[in-house]
């Protein structure tokens, strides 16, 4: 792993929001912290409504990451564009956030219970 990057399961349950729609609840949240930069949460698509989503064609790398693969978020009051991303084969120290989703704050609200 990344010198620079710690995983650790976030304590808790967390609901995830977007336009009003609960999108999912978890309590097996991955944390992500890198560098200086804030904790990311990363929650299991078996635990969030992934009819909501949407994969666009949208793709970031991170050197220590992977590839980042994107997800509008279809609301009723219109979409959420690239709300969601996640490391679908990310690199293997990464492996804990394979199969989960990561959002950005100013578009969904995720809150611990």
């Amino acid at each position: 792993m990344s010198d620079h990057i710690t995983l650790s399961k976030a304590p808790g349950t967390y609901s995830i929001r977007a336009a009003g729609a609960v999108l999912g609840e978890s309590s097996d949240v991955v944390e992500l912290s890198e560098g200086g930069l804030g904790a990311v949460l990363y929650v299991p698509r078996e635990d969030l409504a992934m009819a909501f989503f949407e994969k666009t064609e949208h793709t970031t790398t991170c050197p220590h990451k992977g590839v980042a693969s994107y997800y509008t978020i279809e609301a009723k009051s219109g979409p959420i564009k690239n709300a969601a991303w996640s490391y679908e084969e990310p690199h293997s120290a990464m492996k804990p956030i394979q199969g989960h989703l990561a959002f950005y704050p100013n578009k969904v609200t995720i809150e611990a219970l």
